[in-house]
């Protein structure tokens, strides 16, 4: 399924079907990186939406972002995993609204496996990398 907005031709969203998730945690283990005839410039978007609506028109989401995180610029490490709500908050908006509230740096590297869990209770969100003990970050006020 496609998010509206997003580059033609690529299939961005995967909706599970006959799933009602509120409250839970979520795991998954995904790997990222650009097309081997990407510019040096390109950058990877790998993540979960969760509270999806099945048209993919609403949703929350927790996303990485591999090539950031060992970057030189330290600026562009600070947003290796991210958090946006569809369709009222996507990052630029959050970023020039409340800079740093809704990223974060978490160590990756492209092209491995990573480990993400996602916890979820009422209006709170938690994002774990790589099974740490402590979330990589933590949203208090799901859009």
């Amino acid at each position: 399924m496609k998010i509206k907005g997003e580059p033609e031709g690529d299939k961005t969203v995967a909706i599970l079907k006959n799933t009602n998730f509120y409250n839970g945690t979520i795991e998954a283990t995904v790997s990222g990186q650009p097309l081997a005839n990407a510019g040096e410039k390109a950058r990877e978007f790998v993540g979960i939406a969760f509270r999806a609506a099945s048209d993919a028109s609403k949703m929350e989401v927790f996303y990485v972002r591999p090539t950031n995180g060992r970057a030189n610029d330290q600026l562009r490490r600070n947003y290796s995993s991210q958090y946006i709500s569809i369709p009222g908050y996507p990052w630029e908006k959050l970023r020039k609204e409340t800079p740093g509230e809704y990223e974060a740096y978490v160590d990756l590297v492209p092209a491995e496996w990573t480990g993400i869990k996602i916890v979820v209770k009422d209006e709170t969100a938690r994002l774990y990398v790589n099974d740490a003990s402590q979330p990589t970050l933590i949203v208090n006020d799901l859009k």
